[in-house]
């Protein structure tokens, strides 16, 4: 073997990496993006010109033609505002997507993030200065029911309570363990330190409202979208001076 057909050998044996990755990368079809998705941001915003925790929920319809609609409920210090929303979102064969809201108060805000090439779910950020860095979307079924309820699901939540009122101390907030809905609408919850209970409802466009009853002595009142065919939930506290996320996921 020739030293010219040596280095040619070893340069296929280098490129086949290069080869496999590009064979690999994800690729969508912009045109299917199409049909309802749940979403929860939450994290700090500075938006205000103050850092202040934020979490939001909603649930958005894609028309496959660029064009979005839905409604967004958002808690920001402790102040749970909620509006319908209307857009534009531009989704790329490489998977990328980045949109645009505009709330009934004419305000606008910007995303962006990276779609799986099944085109079900999705990571994003907000992209305006200061605001929130941590979301998911998921798409949403036609419709809901409480019948498509999970029987089990393992859930955490985690967050802040916001001083509202002279007296007020800033504390966290947080559980884990496992809820189980039943057909009457009630939750049986399970925590390491003890039991609790709580209330679901499921509207027919896949929104929940629940509360928890938890063992620290908080109830907290949930809004919620359900997701990925009803086997996961995700959520956010409505309470006044609370910014809190939730995250419920069926059981195998």
């Amino acid at each position: 073997m020739t030293a010219a057909s040596i280095i040619a050998a070893f340069a296929s044996v280098l490129a086949w990496p290069l080869i496999a990755s590009a064979q690999t990368a994800n690729v969508c079809d912009p045109a299917k993006l199409q049909g309802a998705y749940g979403f929860q941001l939450s994290g700090r915003a500075t938006i205000s010109g103050e850092s202040k925790p934020v979490a939001s929920i909603g649930r958005l319809e894609f028309d496959g033609k660029g064009n979005l609609s839905g409604i967004s409920s958002v808690n920001l210090a402790g102040y749970f505002l909620g509006s319908p929303v209307t857009g534009k979102y531009d989704a790329h064969t490489d998977c990328s997507i980045t949109w645009i809201l505009q709330d009934d108060s004419g305000a606008w805000q910007r995303f962006e993030g990276t779609l799986t090439p099944d085109l079900l779910a999705a990571q994003f950020h907000q992209t305006d200065p200061g605001g929130a860095r941590n979301g998911t979307m998921q798409m949403v079924a036609p419709t809901c029911s409480a019948a498509g309820l999970a029987s089990r699901y393992n859930f955490s939540l985690s967050g802040s309570a916001t001083p509202m009122t002279p007296g007020d101390v800033p504390r966290r907030i947080s559980a884990v363990g496992v809820s189980e809905p039943d057909a009457s609408g009630a939750l049986k919850l399970t925590m390491a330190d003890a039991a609790g209970s709580g209330t679901i409802a499921i509207d027919s466009d896949c929104i929940a409202q629940m509360t928890m009853a938890l063992p620290t002595g908080d109830t907290v009142a949930l809004r919620g979208v359900l997701v990925n065919g009803g086997k996961r939930i995700l959520a956010v506290e409505t309470d006044p001076g609370t910014t809190v996320t939730a995250t419920f996921t069926a059981r195998p």
